[in-house]
């Protein structure tokens, strides 16, 4: 079934055309991901899909009754906390759940049998359907998603006091729990960490709606998508596979088409010179040959009438970089013994060691707020360590990119924030930022109006043309199209000195990085190869023993929690029932948890509970 047509569509802004006439459709249950370079007209298609912005042309026609969630701008809730943000997915479900407690109170009271059988009645009713919209899994789908996108920590806060990326996060945990058919996704990894990614992924597969995402996580469009749409040249191709099949069947059927493409040009020349040669043979007959003219005549029509190929475009423009280090450093670049550091009473790390040498291509990963930032600002000198030390090598020149560059700039232009650090000329400044994909009046644009894509560019064009042997990197990937990541990739190959890496994307990080650091609970564990070989040995570094519960009561159950020898039988059977619910309910949201460290306390609570259980069925029957 279709969810969603698209005829003919065309979208423009100030007199710059987007794309026109786009035509596709989307059928129920696929996975696509909608690729393209930076500025193509990714995000506006989305806008115009989730009925955010309206075509300038054609129409799009949705399916009747269909839920569209798309992540754009985030309401404000100013009187909410995060768990209540959550918890607006589930109106309906909140609704029916104060109506069948109101009937609850009702049915109490004293009623005539005719009336308390139409209570019943209207419970009843009420209740299948709060079962069969998955009522009671509400508090076990909220914590799902909040373990799996690392947010836990969050849900007791007001949501007005989050930062713009928790707040991102927050709207992505919203979106997922409203369960809409088709589900938008714009650049969903961006804020999370490796982890949570590889939930999100996980999630997506099993996910029973529509869904159209963007971005350029290519290891996370491999794992999700089963349908690829290329937006190139306000143009838009459908290919029925996964990301590495559309690479694969992108670059076979340019191929074909450029051959195509000169077989016909081929044609066009050999009909042109018969064309010319019969013209010169009929005024060359005496008298001129009207015959030979005829046929020359007829040619022409025909080559007139032939459908002219395009030239594909098989070498697309993209960034030149080039990076080299003239002074090679010492051998030991960077080296941290005993490293710790705490914020308040927090510890963050602790007691880190880290040697980087020269020409090592090492990586730093690990979830969102494990200490990543914090190392590489120490290693910048930008702020010290509690305990330890830091040493930066000998004729070591540092290279830093950030992944928030260029954010306090306020209204410079392009061309002068490159030459304050690029000692050059105008025109030679405006000949290596179109190296850059920054062309003509681009130079001139202020720096805030730029993309993401477009502020790291500039920097990278910066890094480029300093004194560097070490280049640190904190998520280079983040806003850069496809196209100019492989070119980084490329660039970072080829540079003869020291590469120090954070970054959440793997493909990044098993292409060029063969030594990983793990940060994770203050702990920094070391593998000597690329990401995936780390994540397969982390496992068998972190050996969980789960706590076995004793059969006695146990320590950690407070006194007032138990019932005493002298309890009646009531208060203790209404103390069993209340723990048999709680038990049950740790059941359920141990079944959909994906979180390690999360699962190990939930059996420990479990075998706690199950502990207080049997102390209270043993009171029961001494009491009895």
């Amino acid at each position: 079934m279709i969810v969603c047509s698209i005829n003919h569509i065309a979208k423009s802004f100030g007199g710059n055309i987007i794309f026109e006439d786009l035509s596709f459709e989307v059928h129920e249950g696929n996975r696509v991901g909608l690729v393209g370079r930076n500025g193509c007209g990714k995000t506006t298609l989305l806008k115009l899909l989730a009925n955010q912005e309206t075509v300038d042309g054609g129409a799009i026609h949705w399916k009747k009754g269909l839920k569209i969630g798309y992540l754009a701008q985030i309401p404000d809730y100013k009187d909410l906390n995060v768990r209540d943000v959550l918890k607006t997915a589930f109106d309906q479900l909140v609704e029916t759940e104060t109506i069948l407690q109101q009937l609850e109170v009702e049915m109490g009271q004293e009623l005539t049998p005719n009336q308390l059988q139409r209570l019943m009645d209207q419970y009843g009713k009420l209740q299948d359907d709060f079962i069969l919209n998955g009522g009671y899994e509400m508090d076990a789908q909220m914590d799902r998603v909040s373990h799996g996108l690392n947010i836990i920590e969050l849900l007791d806060k007001p949501f007005s006091l989050l930062s713009g990326g928790e707040k991102t996060k927050v709207g992505l945990a919203l979106s997922l729990l409203k369960k809409p058919g088709l589900l938008l996704l714009d650049e969903p990894t961006n804020h999370l960490d490796l982890m949570a990614i590889e939930w999100l992924g996980t999630f997506l597969k099993e996910y029973t709606g529509t869904i159209i995402l963007i971005s350029h996580d290519r290891y996370f469009l491999d794992e999700v998508v089963t349908k690829v749409l290329d937006m190139e040249d306000g143009e838009i191709e459908l290919y029925h596979t996964n990301f590495s099949g559309f690479v694969k069947e992108k670059e076979e059927r340019l191929l074909r088409e450029f051959q195509e493409y000169q077989e016909q040009q081929r044609k066009i020349k050999k009909m042109k010179e018969a064309i010319k040669r019969l013209r010169e043979w009929a005024n060359r007959a005496n008298p001129p040959s009207a015959a030979l003219h005829k046929r020359a005549t007829n040619m022409q029509r025909a080559l007139d009438r032939m459908e002219k190929l395009d030239r594909p475009k098989v070498d697309v423009k993209k960034m030149a970089i080039d990076f080299e280090a003239n002074d090679r450093s010492g051998k030991d670049v960077i080296k941290l013994e005993d490293v710790s550091k705490s914020f308040g009473s927090r510890t963050l790390i602790e007691k880190v060691n880290m040697l980087v040498q020269y020409k090592d291509r090492t990586a730093i990963v690990g979830e969102n707020g494990t200490g990543k930032s914090t190392l590489l600002k120490m290693i910048l000198g930008e702020c010290e360590s509690d305990q330890g030390t830091v040493k930066v090598g000998s004729n070591v020149k540092i290279g830093y990119l950030s992944q928030h560059v260029f954010h306090t700039i306020s209204d410079e232009r392009v061309i002068d924030v490159f030459r304050s650090e690029v000692t050059v000329n105008e025109g030679e400044a405006r000949h290596i930022l179109a190296r850059f994909l920054f062309y003509g009046p681009a130079v001139f644009r202020k720096v805030n109006q730029l993309s993401g894509g477009e502020r790291m560019r500039l920097r990278l064009a910066q890094l480029m043309y300093q004194d560097i042997n070490l280049l640190i990197l904190d998520e280079p990937t983040n806003h850069l199209d496809i196209d100019s990541c492989e070119v980084l990739e490329e660039a970072l190959e080829q540079f003869n000195g020291t590469i120090l890496a954070v970054s959440h994307d793997r493909y990044f990080l098993n292409k060029l990085f063969n030594k990983i650091y793990w940060l994770q609970h203050g702990t920094v564990y070391f593998f000597d190869g690329n990401y995936d070989w780390a994540k397969g040995k982390l496992s068998a570094v972190k050996v969980v023993q789960p706590i076995k519960a004793e059969i006695a009561v146990p320590k950690k159950v407070e006194k007032s929690q138990i019932a005493v020898a002298s309890a009646t039988v009531v208060e203790i059977e209404q103390q069993l029932e209340e723990l048999e619910s709680k038990i049950h309910l740790l059941k359920l949201r141990m079944e959909t948890g994906v979180d390690l460290e999360m699962l190990q306390k939930q059996y420990t609570e479990l075998e706690r509970m199950e502990a207080e259980r049997e102390y209270l069925y043993k009171q029961l029957d001494d009491v009895v």
